[in-house]
């Protein structure tokens, strides 16, 4: 199958890419940039060039394509609005390209935020107060593609997709205890995150676009519950520093915009994925992947 990939050089993407190739498919990627572009070559892939706002670079490279995975996402926390309609309009212009066609398109969401103290699985219809709202209604816009002769599916990830070279939310976390001098977690620790390794959530995307139904939502979900007060007390071992409790109100101050998800209690299942696409976690979880060292080692983003 030959698969067109947006953010095919991200953190993500690029292991994505590495995941279609060794499986015997082609990939003709998304690129920015000469860099881009060059990093897909090397990789083994193709490059298309184009971007999130040119539309027609998006049409065509589904088009010439036996199916698609969208994996790039503006992430401008200090938009978050603006980059979940950049989203929509790039996922409606690879339906459109592939209306009719039965070709599959992956598209990528969350759990994050969903349903904020309830164990979130494949079924939830996340809430209309969740914090990521705006992100979540493009799940509506791509599934309506199904009933368009597109075999469109919903890969979610959770808060925190790790792995050597992460730059989400849990090297900030390093960063903001290195600043600051102690590891800090809100309140009394225990609200809970979910996580996943980069391999396996690219597994998951394999197998999504070989053979997940239209109209199906999936969960990339290693880690179902990870208290966050031992995410905390991992880092402050390896750095040294004091664990603390802050205040909840104040992990905004502390933290940045990550402060306003480390307050959340968001676990999330992945049960269903697991048993209909027979997909199971391989790589070491959060907690055993912070205690290798790398996250440490690589030093501050």
């Amino acid at each position: 199958m030959r698969v067109f990939v947006t953010g095919a050089t991200g953190f993500i993407g690029s292991v994505v890419v590495r995941e279609l190739l060794g499986a015997g498919h082609q990939v003709l990627g998304l690129a920015r940039s000469d860099a881009s572009a060059a990093a897909l070559e090397a990789a083994g892939a193709e490059a298309h060039r184009g971007s999130l706002d040119d539309l027609e670079s998006l049409r065509a490279g589904a088009a010439a394509t036996d199916g698609a995975i969208h994996l790039a996402f503006n992430h401008d926390f200090t938009d978050f609005a603006a980059s979940a309609q950049q989203d929509r309009r790039a996922i409606e212009a690879l339906g459109e390209a592939l209306a009719g066609s039965g070709r599959p398109l992956v598209i990528t969401s969350g759990t994050a935020g969903a349903a904020p103290g309830r164990v979130v699985d494949e079924d939830t219809v996340p809430e209309s107060t969740a914090v990521t709202s705006p992100r979540f209604e493009t799940e509506t816009v791509a599934l309506a593609f199904a009933g368009r002769g597109v075999r469109v599916s919903v890969v979610r990830l959770p808060p925190s997709v790790h792995g050597e070279h992460d730059q989400g939310f849990v090297p900030r976390l390093i960063s903001a205890a290195r600043t600051k001098g102690v590891s800090a977690y809100p309140g009394d620790g225990a609200n809970r995150w979910c996580a996943v390794h980069r391999l396996d959530a690219a597994r998951l995307f394999r197998l999504a676009l070989e053979s997940a139904p239209a109209g199906t939502r999936w969960h990339a979900i290693g880690d179902e519950a990870v208290p966050v007060r031992e995410l905390a007390e991992v880092i402050g071992r390896h750095l040294d520093v004091p664990v603390t409790s802050i205040a909840p109100e104040a992990a905004y101050d502390h933290f940045g915009f990550v402060g306003a998800v480390l307050t959340l209690d968001i676990p999330a299942t992945a049960e269903r994925t697991r048993k209909e696409l027979d997909w199971q976690p391989e790589q070491p979880g959060l907690l055993a992947d912070l205690e290798a060292g790398h996250y440490f080692s690589e030093g501050p983003r």
